[in-house]
């Protein structure tokens, strides 16, 4: 799927990404509590946790969507511009009367901006960009009509034509047969080849421990990041469980004052 287009290699590498003592929260309740770590440049992560630990909420800080409570996203020499993100799949409105070519083409609004329609050349690389994710001679269709694998193949062709340095990605995999995961993984490996920085939310561990080389674990708060073997174990993951099961969804914004 990717051996028809010269790999972009990014040589130089952005700076790491470091979260300090980071917190989020909905309406004063807290999504993730004081959260320490660093991802080095070029990085290939995996984001887990059980189902309200904070793993989507911290992509959203990432973009900006989000404002910390507390503490800090160190994006060290590069900017939000740097970014592209990829939300699940229920955040896009399908009911739009959009079709594919359309759909693709707003990847590339940072460069032509909104008014100017894609150029010849505009065109040529956004079919190319559906080309390399199968959906090749798809351009016409509404994205209403697609399944749930083609529109995330989709969703990876706007990365493609994106082609931003750091990479954030949540439950990419979700809703995709078997084929299109691995087809989707592929991709994802050939950008990590080429030096981007890469978080991918995701709930199948057994996929994670088999592609991604590191691995964040959280349950509100970090109980884990580094490789992959040694977060990923069973005591921690029993943890991760507990610590979600008993936390509080009412419980108050801890400040760091009141730590110390």
């Amino acid at each position: 799927m990717s051996a028809l287009r010269k790999p972009v290699v990014f040589t130089a590498r952005p700076p790491g990404i470091h979260f300090r003592d980071l917190t989020l929260a909905y309406d004063r309740h807290p999504a993730i509590h004081h959260l320490d770590a660093s991802l080095p440049s070029g990085s290939l992560t995996a984001i887990v946790g059980p189902n309200g630990s904070g793993k989507s909420s911290l992509l959203k800080a990432m973009i900006g969507e989000l404002r910390p409570a507390e503490g800090s996203i160190d994006l060290s020499g590069f900017t939000r511009q740097d970014i592209a993100y990829l939300p699940q799949q229920i955040q896009i409105d399908r009911r739009f009367p959009l079709n594919v070519l359309d759909f693709l083409s707003s990847g590339l609004w940072r460069e032509c901006g909104s008014l100017r329609a894609p150029s010849h050349a505009d065109r040529g690389r956004l079919l190319k960009a559906l080309h390399q994710v199968g959906l090749q001679d798809f351009e016409h269709w509404l994205i209403g009509s697609l399944s749930g694998g083609q529109l995330q193949r989709l969703m990876f062709a706007r990365l493609i034509v994106q082609q931003r340095p750091v990479l954030l990605l949540d439950e990419p995999f979700n809703a995709v047969d078997d084929r299109t995961a691995r087809d989707l993984l592929a991709l994802i490996r050939e950008w990590h080849g080429e030096a981007r920085t890469i978080l991918v939310v995701t709930h199948d561990l057994e996929q994670v421990k088999a592609h991604f080389p590191n691995t964040l674990l959280l349950a509100r708060e970090l109980l884990g990041h580094g490789d992959t073997a040694e977060v990923l174990t069973a005591s921690n993951l029993l943890r991760a469980r507990r610590m979600c099961e008993a936390f509080d969804e009412q419980a108050r914004l801890c400040r760091r004052s009141e730590r110390s």
